[in-house]
This record gives C-alpha cells, structure tokens and sequence, in this order.
C-alpha cells in the first residue's frame, strides 16, 4: 500500500496548476470511416476497449494524403491531465501540422495510467493497442513509423510501451517520467530511446528515491535502457547550449541508441512549452522539436 501511495504522490504532474484556460473541446465525435473524408485538425473520439469506453483526440495535419502512409505518434498526458491540456502543453499538433505527421492523444481513466502489473496496466495497454489498429483501419499510417512520448505517469506509460510494445513501437521519448517498475521490462527488441529530466525536478527527482523500484536514479534508468540495447556501457558527455548536457549511449544494436537531456534550471515540466511557468520550465531546448527529429531518425527496423 505505501508503494502505491508513493506512486500516486510522485506520479504528479503539475500541468493543471498552471492556471491558462484551455481551448474549448470540440463536441464528441466519431472517427472519419474513409481516410482523409472529415478534413483535418483535432477531433474527438471514443473507443470501447476492454468492456470500457475510453476517450481520446485525435490530430491530423492538412498535409495528410490516404494515398501516403503517414507517421503516428502516441502522446500521453501526465496524472490528474487529459488529452486537450496535452495538446497545449506539448505544441505537437503545431509540430505535426509543420511535419506532417498524425499525433494521437489518449485519455487514461480517471486521470491516470497504470504502469505496474496487473489488470489494469493490462487494460491500458490493450486500450493503446485496439486504438492503433482501430486508426490504421481508417488511416494510412506507416507500421514501421508509430512512435510514443508523454510526461511524468505518461512518460512512465510511454516507458512501459518501450518494454512491453515493441511489436508496434518504433521509439520512445518520455518527459520527466514516473518510471515505476522500471526493472520490469523486456522488450521483444531494442528500442531507441530519448529521454528529458530536470535536475530541479522536486516531484521525480533525478537523483532518485525510495523505494528504487518506484523512483529510479534517471542515469541509472537510461543505462539499463543501454544495457537492454547492447549499447556501449560508457556514455559520451557533450554539452550543446548553457544548462543542457547530453548523455549518449552509442554503438547499440540495431542502432537503438539511448540518449538523455539533462537540463539545469527545469523542474517537472516540458522543455520549451510555454504552457507552464517560466520558473521550471526551461527553454534552452524545445522537447517537441528534438523529439520528433530523434523519432524521424529512428523508423522500426
């Protein structure tokens, strides 16, 4: 009971103490059943999964062509969050709109997604799985090009997809993650992995806490994700603007390289969104953009 109150406390994101109003949600609303037939932009949908109706929104860039498979990213929303306060925190519907790619925003059930073992981790990873086949019915979205980022419980969520998805997901990119059960975790092949985490982090700290298996020195988490690999045991150490340094694990099979942004002056934030405060959210680096050029590069092999 006291590790699962821990999680809880830990798995916190901040996002709704921001205090900016979100844009109104469109009215519920079905997929399109034809490809490229509702237009574009962010709509609404529900799915049954697991006996369970779940939420979702769903964007699509104006760039989109049902005659052109297209990249699908997964974007998790942190505890006590949803999937429209995702969307504006992240910027990534704007980033797709630039790219041209589709981004998925799922709503866990009541607020939160479960990353331990159980029925309920089970349920949630079921629910993603019937959520992507169900879009490449309707959508056409390259299998070899669906991806997976989230903050805080969605980072520890996307973290659990890297290990337990990896038929279906090509990399993972997780923020300031609640990786809980990170020992936990044998993924089908190596996964290239990028992660951010603030040093000022007061909800998941980077040093780590206890217990271990709930809060992971984030070091020693990404070198496990390394070792998974094959990559090299040392990483190499660069330092591209002030604040930020960058630890890279290489010479990883199958190119599934690990890679760690390091950022001083941020807390449990997303890097470069100015959705949250200025006092923990650093800007030296934009976390959508960085991402999206580590997924670009990273195509399931």
């Amino acid at each position: 009971m006291r590790s699962k109150v821990l999680f809880y406390i830990l798995a916190l994101v901040v996002i709704t103490a921001c205090g900016r109003p979100l844009r109104d949600r469109l009215p519920s609303t079905s997929l399109p059943q034809n490809p490229g037939k509702m237009g574009t932009g962010t709509f609404e949908g529900t799915l049954t999964s697991s006996g369970v109706m779940r939420h979702y929104l769903l964007h699509v860039p104006p760039s989109y062509q049902e005659t052109q498979a297209i990249p699908l990213v997964i974007n998790l929303h942190g505890l006590n969050s949803n999937s429209g306060q995702q969307e504006n925190l992240t910027g990534m519907s704007v980033k797709a709109d630039r790219e041209g790619f589709i981004v998925l925003y799922p709503d866990g059930l009541d607020g939160q997604w479960n990353t331990g073992p159980g029925a309920n981790g089970q349920a949630d990873q079921q629910f993603l799985r019937d959520l992507i086949t169900t879009l490449q019915s309707q959508y056409n979205i390259d299998p070899k090009r669906i991806y997976a980022t989230g903050i805080s419980n969605g980072g520890g969520m996307t973290n659990r997809l890297g290990c337990d998805m990896a038929d279906l997901i090509a990399a993972i990119a997780p923020d300031a993650g609640a990786y809980n059960f990170w020992q936990d975790c044998s993924p089908a092949r190596p996964v290239p992995v990028l992660a951010f985490h603030g040093l000022n982090d007061n909800l998941i700290p980077y040093e780590g806490g206890t217990p271990k298996i709930m809060v992971p020195p984030i070091e020693e988490w990404a070198a496990s994700w390394a070792k998974l690999n094959g990559c090299s045991p040392t990483p190499g150490t660069t330092t591209p603007v002030d604040a930020v340094t960058v630890h890279m694990w290489s010479g990883c099979q199958a190119g599934a390289e690990v890679i760690l942004y390091t950022l001083a002056n941020h807390g449990h934030s997303w890097p470069g969104s100015t959705v949250m405060p200025a006092s923990v959210t650093s800007q030296a680096v934009n976390a959508t953009d960085v991402m999206w050029d580590f997924f670009r590069a990273h195509p399931m092999p």
